[in-house]
């Protein structure tokens, strides 16, 4: 079982490298391992392959925010392709800087072009919390941790 790597783990600091093979089991194994950790964590929505220590171009979201029956959405090789002008300041946190929250900037709406796991192309549009979750997880692909840019950071850990 693959464990959420912690802020200070210099691989969420690299940028991800580009997935050139598809529909292998070495890639269908990194989804499963990345399905299985963030399955564990109840308030996790998405999550990128370099939380769980493989630095590749991929990021799942979970089908809380969209909906696909059961099954978590896979994007491999992310680029954002459009975002708004319109910036609005939205509460943000991450499963590998637990329990700290702060306020971001992010594009209200986002459009991403994207792969899925057999290597076929997509684009995919997303506004408030799915926009959201586009730029926080491509700034994990590119080394960016929310806490970068976040403002009002506090920390929060849960009530035992």
């Amino acid at each position: 079982m693959k464990k959420i790597i912690q802020e200070g783990d210099k691989i969420l600091r690299e940028k991800a490298v580009s997935v050139d093979n598809f529909d292998t089991p070495e890639l269908k194994e990194i989804v499963k391992d990345m399905f299985e950790a963030l399955n564990k964590e109840d308030d996790g929505v998405a999550l990128a392959a370099p939380q769980i220590s493989i630095s590749k171009r991929i990021f799942i979201v979970s089908p809380k925010i969209i909906d696909a029956g059961d099954e978590y959405t896979v994007f491999i090789n992310p680029t954002i392709i459009k975002q708004s002008n319109d910036r609005k300041k939205m509460e943000e946190g991450c499963l590998s800087v637990r329990w700290k929250y702060g306020k971001t900037r992010r594009s209200s709406r986002v459009t991403i072009s994207a792969q899925n796991i057999k290597g076929e192309d997509f684009l995919m549009e997303g506004s408030g919390l799915l926009a959201q979750i586009f730029q926080h997880e491509i700034d994990h692909l590119d080394g960016i941790l929310f806490i970068d840019h976040a403002i009002d950071i506090e920390d929060l850990p849960p009530h035992e």
